[in-house]
C-alpha cells in the first residue's frame, strides 16, 4: 500500500491544463498549461496571469481545470495564479455563457462589462500611488519598496513598465498584495461618489430659551427690521412643530439670506446639518414603522401568492402609489431568509437618491453599485457581495452582473425603460431580461415595478407567464394631475402663441410661481438650436464624421455633434454661398430657458439635461437648488421623467409633444405614452390636484387622448393589435445585424451579400439591407439588415446558430476584409 507521502507527491507531478477567459472579444476560451508548483492553486474562477499574444499579459478567468492538453496547438505556461479563492463562482459563469449566447457576443466581452477594471489587470493597466500619508512602509519587502519608490517619481506606471522595473513577468501578486493593503490604485478613473444630500437647519439660540430673553432679543433688533422680521418668523414656524430651514425663513418673512446669516454669525441661530431625503412629501416612507395603506396592503398580499407559483410578478402601480413601501418590506422578508437582494433602476441618479430611503432601514447591510463610483470601489462592492457582506445592492444595469452568493429577490423599478439596454459596446444586454434569468439560477423571485409597464411585460402578465398586481391608487388618495393639450396652430391663429408658449401655459406658470409653487417644462432636446440653416441656398451644418446636422450650444457658443462629439465654432458666413443670412431651426433646452427668461426676468430658471449635469456633482446640485426651491421652473429633457419626487411642482408643461409621438420607430406611441405619463406623475404629488399642459400639432392623436385619460390599457390594445398584424414583439424576435465599413459601397455590397447568406436558410424573415436614420456615424457607412423571427413553431437556438454560421461563411470571403457586423439582439 503507498503511503500518503507519495500519493501527494504523484497529485503534485500531475500535468493540469486549465481554460480560461480572457478579456479579449475572441470566439473561443484559451487553454495554458499550470506548472506543476501552481497544481494546488488553480481551480474554477481564480485569476491566473498568462501571455497572450507576443508580448501582451492578461489577468484571465479560469472557467474549467482538466488534463487534457488541447490537440491543435502546444499550450503555453500560465504565468502567475492572483487568487486563492476565486473571484467568480459557477453560476457567474454560466450566467456570463447564457449573456454571451443570447447577445450573440463573445465571452470576453461579458468578462470586460462584468469586472471592476481593477480587477481586469493587464500589462497596459495603469497604477498609482494612493493616498499614504498614514501609511507604514516599513513592512515592505525589497521589490515592493522598489514599486512605491518608481511611483513616487513617475506618479503613475503601466503594468508592463513594472515588469521591466522588477525583471520578471510575474508582478500581478505583488500589485495585489500592494492594492490589498491600500497603497496603490489600478486603473482608478475619478468619477461621481454617491453623495447624499446635506440639509441645514435652525434652531433659536438656548440663551433665548425663556420669554424674557426672546423680547430682549426682539428689541434689539428695532435696528435691524429685517433680521427681526426673521426672528418672528422663526418664532411662527416653531408652533407649528417640525425642523426649520433658512428657506422656510426667508419664505415666511421675505427676508434675504444675509439677514439670517448675520443672525447665525451674532449666536441668535444655531445651526445643525442632517442627511435628508430628496423625496419630499413622502415623509411617511422615512418612517420605520409605516403601515400599509388598504390598496397597499392588498397588493402587498397578492405578490406573495403569486410568488407561491410564479418567479416573476409584475406590479403595475400609477405614479405616486407608493411602491418604494412595498418593496421595502419585500426586501425585509427575503432579508429574514439570510438572502440577497438585487434593487434595480435605471439611471444612476435615481440610484443616490432611492439609497438614501433604503439606508434608513438596512443600514450597513446595503451597497450601491454603477459606473459613476471609482474602480477601486466598485472592487469593494464586488468583495463584499462575493462575501456574503452586503445583503442588498442598489445599482443600475451593471450591478447585475455582480457575484452573488445566495439571491433571493430582484427588484426592477421602472422596467420599461429603455436605459436598462445596453447599446454600446458589447455584450447589448437588457438588464430587465438578463435578470429574470439570473434569478431563475438562483431559485430566486422577480418583482417589476411600473406606473407604465413596457407591452412586452404587460403582454407576459395578462398570458399568465407573470403575476400581474394593480396599484391604481395614489398614496394618501391623491389625485391624478389633470391635463389639457393644447393645439398649437390654433393658439397660433388666434394670436395666443408667445414663441415656444402658447398664453395658457405663460399664465399657468405665473399663477403657480405666484402661489410659491414649482414649475417643470419638459422639452426633450438638449442644447439651443437643433440645425443651423442658410437662408438664401438652404445649407445646413452638418458633422464632417457623421451624417446628422451639427446642434449649436449657447453655453459653449460652439456646434456640436451628439453622436461623436465632434465640435467647432458656430459659423457665421455660409461656406455654401458666402451668404450671412443664417437663422437658427428649431429649439432645445437652452433656447426654452433663453426665451422664457426673456418673457419672465424675475423667474429663478434651472435647467436639467446632460449638459447642465456634466460636473463632478452636476445631477446632484440642480436637483438639490430646485428641491431647496431655489428655482422657480426647472427646464428639462426625459432625465426630469425618471421618479424624481418634489412636493411643490404642480404644473408641467410639455413644449412639443409631437417629436416624441412622430419618432420613426416601432415603440414610439409606447414610449410616448410612457414618457408623459411619467412627467405627468411629476406634479401634484401631495395634498393637491397637478396640472399638466401639453402643446402639440395633433390634438386628436389617440396617445395624447389616452394620456389625458390616464388609460394605459387602451394604449396597450391598439399596440398589441398593431405588433401582432406587422410582425413585431411579443409576437416576434428581433434581431439586427448592422453592416460598417468606411467605405459607402463597399458597406452595401457587403451587407447585400450578407443578407443573401441569410436568406438561403431563413428566407422572408430577412429584411433589408437598408440605411438607418443616421447612414454615417464616426466615418463608418452603416447598412443594417433585420431579422424578424417568430416566437411559436421555430427555435431561437438554431437561428442564432444558422446566423453565426453565415456570419463565419461572410468573414471567410477576403473580399469583405474590414468589415464589421454587429449583432444586436432584442434591439429596443
Amino acid at each position: 500500500m503507498s503511503s500518503p507521502q507519495l500519493f501527494e507527491s504523484a497529485a503534485a507531478r500531475q500535468t493540469l491544463f486549465v481554460e480560461v477567459v480572457l478579456p479579449l472579444s475572441i470566439a473561443k476560451s484559451y487553454t495554458y498549461r499550470v506548472p506543476e508548483a501552481l497544481n494546488d492553486k488553480v481551480k474554477l474562477g481564480v485569476r491566473v496571469i498568462v501571455q497572450f499574444g507576443k508580448n501582451r499579459i492578461y489577468a484571465a478567468i479560469v472557467e474549467r481545470v482538466t488534463e487534457e492538453a488541447p490537440l491543435r496547438y502546444e499550450a503555453k505556461y500560465i504565468l502567475d495564479v492572483v487568487d486563492e479563492q476565486g473571484i467568480v463562482g459557477v453560476k457567474q459563469l454560466d450566467f456570463w455563457h447564457w449573456i454571451a449566447d443570447y447577445y450573440m457576443c463573445y465571452l470576453g466581452d461579458v468578462m470586460q462589462a462584468a469586472l471592476p477594471a481593477a480587477l481586469k489587470m493587464a500589462s497596459e493597466t495603469k497604477i498609482r500611488s494612493a493616498d499614504q500619508e498614514d501609511r507604514d512602509r516599513s513592512g515592505l519587502n525589497d521589490k515592493a519598496f522598489l514599486v512605491m519608490d518608481a511611483l513616487d517619481v513617475a506618479g503613475e506606471l503601466r503594468i508592463s513598465d513594472v515588469v521591466k522595473i522588477l525583471g520578471q513577468k510575474t508582478v500581478f501578486p505583488l500589485l495585489k498584495s500592494l492594492f490589498d493593503k491600500g497603497f496603490i490604485l489600478i486603473s482608478e478613473e475619478i468619477k461621481q461618489k454617491y453623495k447624499p444630500k446635506v440639509k441645514t437647519f435652525l434652531t433659536l439660540s438656548s440663551l433665548y430659551a425663556d420669554g424674557e430673553a426672546k423680547r430682549e432679543l426682539l428689541d434689539a433688533l428695532n435696528r435691524a427690521p429685517t433680521q427681526q422680521d426673521a426672528v418672528l418668523a422663526f418664532m411662527q414656524l416653531q408652533k407649528q412643530g417640525g425642523e426649520i430651514t433658512r428657506q422656510d425663513i426667508m419664505e415666511a418673512s421675505g427676508c434675504g439670506s444675509s439677514a439670517i446669516t448675520a443672525l447665525i454669525d451674532k449666536g441668535v441661530f444655531d445651526v445643525k446639518e442632517k442627511v435628508v431625503s430628496r423625496f419630499q412629501g413622502t415623509d411617511i416612507v422615512l418612517q420605520k414603522d409605516f403601515t400599509f395603506s388598504t390598496p397597499q396592503q392588498q397588493a402587498y398580499d397578492q405578490i406573495n401568492e403569486f410568488f407561491e407559483e410564479k418567479d416573476v410578478v409584475l406590479l403595475h402601480g400609477v405614479t405616486a402609489s407608493g411602491k418604494t413601501q412595498l418593496y421595502v418590506r419585500l426586501i425585509e422578508k427575503v432579508l429574514e431568509q439570510g438572502r440577497q437582494v438585487l434593487f434595480l433602476l435605471p439611471e444612476i441618479a435615481l440610484t443616490a437618491q432611492i439609497t438614501e430611503r433604503l439606508k434608513l432601514y438596512f443600514g450597513d447591510q446595503l451597497g450601491v453599485y454603477h459606473s459613476k463610483f471609482n474602480d477601486n470601489e466598485r472592487a469593494e462592492v464586488w468583495y463584499k457581495v462575493l462575501n456574503g457582506e452586503l445583503k442588498i445592492i442598489v445599482g443600475a444595469r451593471s450591478a447585475v452582473l455582480l457575484p452573488f452568493q445566495n439571491l433571493g429577490l430582484i427588484v426592477v423599478d421602472e422596467e420599461h425603460e429603455s436605459s436598462y439596454k445596453q447599446f454600446e459596446p458589447a455584450p447589448r444586454y437588457h438588464a430587465r431580461d438578463a435578470a429574470i434569468y439570473l434569478a431563475n439560477s438562483y431559485d430566486a423571485k422577480v418583482l417589476l415595478g411600473s406606473a407604465t409597464p413596457s407591452v412586452e411585460s404587460f403582454y407576459n402578465a395578462k398570458a399568465g407567464k407573470y403575476g400581474l398586481v394593480t396599484l391604481s391608487e395614489r398614496f394618501g388618495e391623491v389625485q391624478l394631475p389633470a391635463i389639457e393639450i393644447i393645439h398649437v396652430t390654433e393658439e397660433s391663429r388666434k394670436d395666443q402663441m408667445v414663441n415656444y408658449f402658447s398664453k395658457t401655459l405663460l399664465k399657468g406658470i405665473e399663477d403657480a410661481v405666484a402661489l410659491k409653487e414649482q414649475v417643470i417644462l419638459f422639452q426633450n432636446r438638449r442644447g439651443h438650436t437643433p440645425f443651423l440653416q442658410c437662408k438664401t441656398c438652404g445649407y445646413v451644418a452638418k458633422c464632417v464624421q457623421c451624417d446628422v446636422s451639427l446642434t449649436y450650444h449657447k453655453s459653449s457658443n460652439l456646434l456640436h455633434c451628439h453622436y461623436c462629439g465632434f465640435s467647432e465654432d458656430t459659423i457665421q458666413v455660409c461656406p455654401a454661398c458666402g451668404s450671412t443670412h443664417l437663422e437658427n431651426k428649431g429649439y432645445g433646452t437652452e433656447r426654452i430657458e433663453e426665451e422664457l427668461e426673456l418673457l419672465m426676468p424675475d423667474l429663478r430658471i434651472g435647467r436639467l439635461d446632460l449638459d447642465s449635469t456634466r460636473g463632478k456633482h452636476g445631477f446632484d446640485k440642480v436637483i438639490t437648488a430646485f428641491d431647496d426651491h431655489e428655482f422657480d421652473v426647472l427646464i428639462g429633457t426625459q432625465m426630469v421623467a425618471k421618479g424624481l419626487d418634489f412636493g411643490r411642482v404642480n404644473l408641467i408643461g410639455i413644449i412639443n409633444a409631437d417629436a416624441m409621438i412622430n419618432f420613426p420607430d416601432f415603440r414610439s406611441y409606447e414610449r410616448a405614452y410612457s414618457l408623459f405619463s411619467q412627467v405627468a406623475g411629476r406634479s401634484g404629488r401631495r395634498q393637491t390636484q397637478g396640472r399638466v399642459i401639453i402643446q402639440t400639432y395633433s390634438p386628436n392623436h389617440r396617445v395624447l387622448e389616452q394620456v389625458v385619460q390616464h388609460d394605459y390599457l387602451a394604449m396597450f390594445t391598439n399596440e398589441i393589435t398593431e405588433r401582432k398584424a406587422y410582425h413585431y414583439p411579443p409576437f416576434y424576435r428581433l434581431i439586427r445585424l448592422d453592416v460598417k465599413h468606411t467605405d459607402q459601397d463597399k458597406c452595401l455590397d457587403s451587407a447585400q451579400k450578407l443578407a443573401n447568406l441569410l436568406r438561403t436558410s431563413l428566407e422572408q424573415r430577412v429584411l433589408g439591407p437598408e440605411q438607418p436614420l443616421v447612414a454615417r456615424i464616426r466615418n463608418n457607412y452603416i447598412q443594417t439588415i433585420t431579422l424578424k423571427i417568430e416566437r411559436a413553431g421555430i427555435s431561437i437556438v438554431k437561428v442564432k446558430e444558422l446566423i453565426r454560421q453565415a456570419l463565419l461563411h461572410f468573414e471567410l470571403d477576403k473580399k469583405n476584409s474590414g468589415v464589421r457586423v454587429i449583432a444586436d439582439v432584442d434591439p429596443y
